[in-house]
């Protein structure tokens, strides 16, 4: 089984969306599986299909958080130091044509969330930054064009 890198947070946001997912959505879906067969004739009753497309979407869903919880590696970067970037730190970058400064963490595949500043450790721009330190420059490709950015700064914890 492979292990997928992860730190304690992301598991536990993972945990918790499963645990959402199995005591509340997949009793009410079962519920309204339930009534939409009171309404008579299945085969042309819309809530009782869309009710059935949900199901199959959350039932889904929890196989594959399990799959991922079971498998999960976690790694504190608290316990992590040095100059150079590995998993889990907390980079600063500036995009040298935009003067635009961005900051991230560096997360496992499957609790990236650009949105929140965690950037998956399989994403260009991590794969360009891992091993790299304060000062360097990074070629990052993009659909307009390679982006450089130069690391501002480094952080764990």
């Amino acid at each position: 089984m492979q292990k997928f890198p992860m730190t304690a947070p992301g598991l536990q946001r993972l945990e918790e969306e499963l645990r959402m997912l199995k005591s509340i959505e997949r009793p009410a879906v079962i519920r309204a599986i339930a009534e939409a067969r009171t309404h008579g004739d299945l085969s042309e009753n819309a809530e009782y299909h869309a009710a059935r497309e949900r199901q199959s979407f959350i039932e889904g869903r929890i196989a594959e958080l399990e799959e991922i919880v079971a498998s999960a590696e976690v790694i504190d970067p608290a316990t992590i130091s040095g100059e150079h970037i590995k998993f889990g730190a907390h980079v600063r970058v500036i995009d040298e044509e935009t003067e635009k400064e961005a900051s991230y963490q560096i997360v496992g595949v499957h609790e990236a969330d650009i949105k929140a500043q965690r950037l998956s450790i399989s994403s260009p721009l991590a794969k360009a930054l891992i091993g790299k330190k304060v000062g360097d420059t990074v070629s990052v490709p993009a659909p307009g064009g390679d982006r450089s950015y130069e690391v501002l700064s480094v952080s764990y914890g």
